[in-house]
């Protein structure tokens, strides 16, 4: 089966497009999984409760790579784990945005996907077509290529005019050409706090799957982007620090699964 296959089939399971980001910050976990541990013992219980507490309301999780890698070795090991323990109940993204050439696009590429067993991961197109090529030759995975992203510099460039369009409409036109006949799948990475060019970039590309950040603490509203992307294609809505610090107690799973599940119940609204 392909990405796509295999999370619409997850997605009418579980009646869910969330896909919950694991973002594990000490300063902001729950200080008794600390107490007596060390941090990257503390981040594994913690990520693997909020997996278990959300899998029923999520076809997918996003591993925000960072929050691993800084602590070293052991942060990597960590992260295997923790892909281990979701075992294929649902997707794993790895948020990594690559954007290097050649060999070693291939060798990020090989980590990503071969050696961690993410399912999907993302990639920065800036330095162009080389190197977002090989992560497209891995046969049932996708790589979402950052189009319109929700940070505050994103104006920097990707709002930029090159001849008569925004360089973020030419990252679309370009990921299509890229995967016309690639083993593997492309997506796109839209941020959901700018609606206006998110309708444009799903009129432009209307085949592709989103993966849409910035719902719920930067500010994006789950209901327009509902609206905005459409259905003509698959869509995954990412909420993380809503969801994973909605308790800094003991009840951090629990709050973290009705989080999730008032997340699902607002965009059946």
């Amino acid at each position: 089966m392909t990405f796509t296959e295999r999370l619409l089939d997850l997605q009418q399971q579980r009646s869910s497009v969330l896909c919950v980001g694991l973002d594990p910050d000490t300063s902001r976990m729950p200080q008794h999984l600390l107490e007596g541990s060390k941090p990257h013992e503390a981040v594994y219980r913690f990520c693997a409760d909020i997996i278990d507490a959300t899998l029923s309301h999520t076809p997918a999780f996003k591993f925000n790579l960072a929050f691993f890698e800084t602590f070293g070795s052991q942060g990597w090991r960590v992260l295997e784990r923790l892909i281990e323990h979701v075992d294929g109940r649902a997707l794993v993204i790895a948020d990594a945005k690559r954007g290097d050439i050649g060999n070693t696009a291939r060798m990020y590429a090989e980590s990503l996907f071969d050696h961690l067993g993410a399912d999907a991961c993302t990639v920065a197109p800036y330095m162009g077509r080389d190197s977002v090529e090989p992560f497209l030759d891995f046969p049932g995975k996708l790589t979402f290529v950052l189009a319109h992203t929700s940070n505050p510099g994103h104006h920097d460039f990707q709002q930029l005019q090159a001849e008569g369009e925004p360089v973020f409409a030419h990252v679309v036109r370009k990921v299509q050409e890229w995967t016309e006949d690639t083993p593997g799948e492309a997506g796109l990475v839209v941020g959901a706090t700018d609606i206006q060019a998110m309708k444009r970039i799903r009129e432009m590309a209307p085949g592709l799957p989103l993966l849409i950040p910035g719902v719920g603490a930067q500010g994006g509203n789950a209901r327009d982007v509902i609206t905005a992307a459409g259905t003509s294609a698959p869509m995954i809505i990412n909420s993380s620090r809503a969801i994973i610090y909605a308790s800094s107690e003991a009840d951090f799973a629990e709050a973290a699964a009705d989080a999730a599940r008032k997340f699902n119940q607002d965009l059946r609204a």
